[in-house]
């Protein structure tokens, strides 16, 4: 029996866009020039590819040598990722914000030779670390505005870089090394952001993307061409690689957004049918929505909550377990679809959204069921970056609410016994780490399962996710505290931005809290308390601490008297990347919370 869809290795897939799409808008960009989105087809994105690896092809690139990305998402860094491919090396990419000490580090230990670096900062930062690091031979740069700096005689801009591979030579070199490629080659080496300890280089081969695109494509099919995608995680993320390249391999055209900060002013004008995501955008979602009904005139807000409920009615009652919904409730359905629904989409740009799967991080049971309440198709799943993304996702219908989904075909999970790990094998899992022995010896059990470091339950194929193992803590009262379920709880009501969860080794929790300024001012003033004074002197006002108590009693309503916040200091700075406080994929670093916050601690703990 032939298989419905073919196992193309990704140095591949510039042909297959030159042969399959050639006039098929494959690639979008936005041009500060024009002020426009700009459309590249099949065969322009193919002779991208092709440049690119002609490129390293000059600059004499062998097989398994590793070539750094360190920009934005850009057209460029894509297809030079694919060159990269066709070439047989091994792409490094590193986040865009990773500072001068976090660069050094993967230089140093991937033992990169040349580094595609993006803007200003990046080469700033790169070209700092090839002073202390002479094994970083060049740094070419994609953003023509970049300044040189003063006594450069090493690095090259992208076109020069493009304009010096430009022979036939090269592109024979090209052409027969990418017919060489083999499932075996190393892909490229993710360094994991880390909520505590040093990076670690996750090895991640051709197999593993291979395996795990063809999963997908048998589980959502339904993904076709006709499609736009918004890329705007970083393409050094796990989970946004693998979904663009799951995209390319169906034909999906994806629109590239170099600054994730204006997403909400790219979503309108792209109009994406689907985008991967992270829970803290639909997090914001829900609270911007529920911002609008709260201050909503009495009669307009019972309507809105109305709409709400008839909408989890619908699907949840009847279209998610396979039942036909009574006339009446498909018609009130289909009138709030039409009206309050669509606006709420329109105004966001998702008005023809059709999947957005969303990971990284837990996300609340509360705000999944209010989107589809509300017609929007966000769908949960779970991985991590040494399983090449995904190791279970939800189906668009037919899912429970609590789970991270059903475990990906090949793939073979279960649960250690006595921690209740989450333990994975199968095709689409990392050989290991990069030059590290002792953290392969650690996260492989004695039969080869993956070690995620996640607890968690499995019911038949569905997967239930507990906590991070390492995050659990114990009070001095000997009670477990999961910490990122409260902190997902707490974070649900739009007047909590950020909150760090505290009580490891104490006898109460605590919770340190940085909060929607905004929406709190206006219910101070509400409720008649002084707002004319700084964040600093409010954050200390007793009539506001009983407010917050009230947003944060109701918040965790649901749970054990000892898992509650007892006490809390509200913060007037929020956790921050800068400062070391958050991952880059925005996860916190307890480790450094309780650092940089211990004396505020400390006091909320005082007899």
């Amino acid at each position: 029996m032939t298989s419905p869809f073919p196992k193309y290795h990704f140095a591949e897939y510039p042909h297959q866009f030159r042969t399959r799409y050639p006039n098929k808008p494959l690639l979008r960009y936005y041009s500060r020039q024009s002020e426009k989105w700009v459309k590249l087809n099949g065969e322009q994105v193919a002779n991208r590819c092709l440049a690119a690896a002609k490129g390293l092809a000059y600059l004499q690139l062998k097989k398994g040598d590793r070539v750094a990305i360190y920009s934005p998402n850009t057209v460029q860094g894509l297809c030079t990722e694919l060159g990269i491919f066709m070439m047989r090396g091994v792409s490094v990419p590193l986040y865009a914000t990773s500072t001068p000490d976090q660069v050094a580090f993967v230089v140093e230990d991937a033992e990169v030779e040349t580094m595609f670096v993006g803007g200003q900062f990046q080469y700033n930062n790169a070209y700092e670390v090839q002073q202390r690091c002479p094994m970083l031979r060049r740094l070419i740069i994609i953003d023509p505005a970049v300044v040189l700096a003063e006594g450069d005689t090493t690095s090259m801009y992208y076109d020069e870089f493009i304009r010096r591979g430009d022979s036939v030579t090269y592109e024979n070199k090209a052409n027969v090394t990418s017919s060489e490629a083999l499932a075996t080659d190393l892909a490229v080496i993710i360094y994991t952001s880390g909520t505590s300890g040093q990076s670690k280089g996750v090895m991640l081969h051709h197999s593993n993307f291979i395996e795990q695109v063809y999963a997908h494509q048998l589980k959502y099919p339904f993904i076709s061409p006709r499609d736009i995608s918004m890329c705007f995680l970083p393409l050094n993320h796990i989970f946004e690689k693998a979904w663009t390249y799951l995209c390319l391999s169906m034909g999906v055209s994806i629109a590239i957004l170099s600054d994730p900060k204006k997403i909400l002013d790219a979503l309108p004008m792209v109009r994406p049918t689907m985008m991967s995501n992270v829970p803290r955008f639909w997090e914001k979602v829900y609270m911007g929505v529920q911002d609008k009904i709260n201050q909503a005139p009495t009669p307009i807000r019972g309507v809105m909550r109305h709409a709400i409920r008839i909408g989890e009615r619908y699907f949840f009652d009847y279209i998610n377990v396979g039942k036909k919904a009574p006339l009446h409730l498909s018609m009130l359905f289909s009138i709030y679809d039409h009206t309050l629904f669509a606006k709420v989409r329109k105004t966001i740009g998702l008005q023809r959204g059709r999947f957005f799967p969303t990971a990284g991080a837990a996300i609340s049971p509360e705000i999944y069921r209010f989107l589809r309440s509300i017609n929007v198709p966000m769908v949960v799943g779970y991985g991590l970056s040494e399983t090449t993304a995904t190791v279970s996702s939800c189906p668009l219908v037919g899912f429970d609410l609590n789970s991270i989904g059903t475990v990906m075909p090949a793939l073979q999970v279960k649960i250690d016994p006595e921690t209740s790990e989450i333990l994975i094998k199968g095709p689409t899992v990392a050989s290991g780490y990069y030059h590290n022995d002792a953290a392969n010896a650690e996260a492989f059990t004695e039969d080869g399962f993956f070690r995620t470091g996640d607890a968690g339950r499995l019911e038949g194929d569905t997967l239930y996710f507990t906590e991070r193992i390492k995050d659990l803590f114990k009070t001095a009262n000997g009670k477990y505290i999961a910490p990122q379920m409260l902190e997902g709880m707490l974070t649900i009501d739009p007047i909590i931005e950020q909150v760090a969860i505290i009580g490891d080794g104490y006898k109460f929790v605590s919770a340190l809290i940085y909060p929607n300024w905004e929406v709190l001012r206006r219910e101070a003033r509400q409720r008649g308390i002084d707002t004319s004074v700084s964040d600093e002197a409010l954050a200390e006002n007793h009539e506001l601490h009983r407010l917050m108590t009230t947003h944060i009693e109701q918040a965790l309503s649901s749970v054990a008297q000892y898992e509650k916040v007892k006490r809390f200091v509200l913060l007037t700075e929020p956790f921050s990347m800068e400062k070391g406080e958050l991952t880059n994929t925005l996860k916190i670093r307890r480790k450094v919370i309780n650092e940089h916050f211990a004396k505020e601690i400390a006091s909320m703990y005082e007899e």
